[in-house]
């Protein structure tokens, strides 16, 4: 399955970047910057046809196509372009995801960033890696020597759930934070060391399926806001090197 995966994120991934000069038809969907395009359906077309040659009895939930119900408890979770707001907008930072579920266990994922040719592999207990060598998270141990990540859900101006004040209230106690566009990305770099901390609000499954994953298998921990186990439909997301978990907690829950 994870070979599959692999397959289907690639070749996903190399429609995606040779696309990106095509013209677009941009769609709203839930807020007016909440987009899909042609593009979108076209890459979850090529990986759900991968999957379905080999495993068409899997479950398959895909961000464009919804879910397709079956008995399998296997769950395959796609995201064919996480970060269509850049890919619209000519900005290089997104990427393929896919994660595979068995009985609501995340056992293997792959996020494919078809730009740096950067490919993130993980299987339950046999570690992570970036184009076949191994990864870790970093060891960085006080926040305010962090490099942090973070996002804002679309649907900001409604339900914001302390989005911007959780944002300033980092910006003082870390060396840094980044803002990329991309939720699977984000994951990635905290499970290659690139950053040290990740929190945000309001993600699907299929943004974080393949990344908890990463970084759980790089080393990492991953939690809601209180501290608590999540899955991949919580609707609050904190990923570290593990090592500065608590102090961000306790900034977190100021709020």
């Amino acid at each position: 399955m994870l070979q599959t995966a692999i397959e289907a994120a690639q070749k996903a991934g190399t429609f995606l970047r040779e696309s990106k000069d095509k013209e677009l038809k941009i769609e709203r969907k839930s807020s007016s910057i909440d987009l899909v395009t042609q593009i979108d359906t076209e890459a979850e077309k090529i990986i759900v046809d991968s999957i379905r040659k080999k495993y068409p009895d899997h479950t398959i939930l895909g961000e464009e196509g919804g879910e397709s119900s079956t008995a399998s408890p296997f769950r395959w979770i796609i995201d064919p372009l996480d970060g269509t707001v850049n890919f619209t907008h000519g900005l290089p930072i997104y990427c393929v995801s896919i994660g595979v579920e068995h009985n609501g266990t995340m056992i293997a994922g792959v996020v494919y960033d078809p730009n740096n040719g950067e490919l993130y592999t993980a299987e339950r207990g046999k570690g992570a890696y970036l184009n076949g060598e191994r990864i870790h998270v970093s060891d960085t141990g006080k926040l305010i020597e962090s490099v942090l990540i973070t996002g804002f859900p679309y649907d900001i101006h409604k339900n914001p759930d302390y989005a911007i004040e959780r944002f300033i209230d980092f910006l003082t106690q870390a060396q840094a934070i980044r803002r990329l566009g991309s939720a699977a990305i984000d994951l990635c770099y905290i499970a290659a060391g690139r950053a040290d901390g990740f929190w945000e609000v309001f993600l699907k499954p299929w943004d974080i399926a393949a990344g908890i994953l990463l970084v759980e298998e790089a080393g990492g921990k991953v939690t809601d806001f209180k501290g608590n186990p999540i899955d991949v439909h919580s609707p609050r997301v904190l990923a570290t090197n593990g090592i500065i978990h608590d102090q961000m907690l306790k900034v977190l829950q100021q709020r």
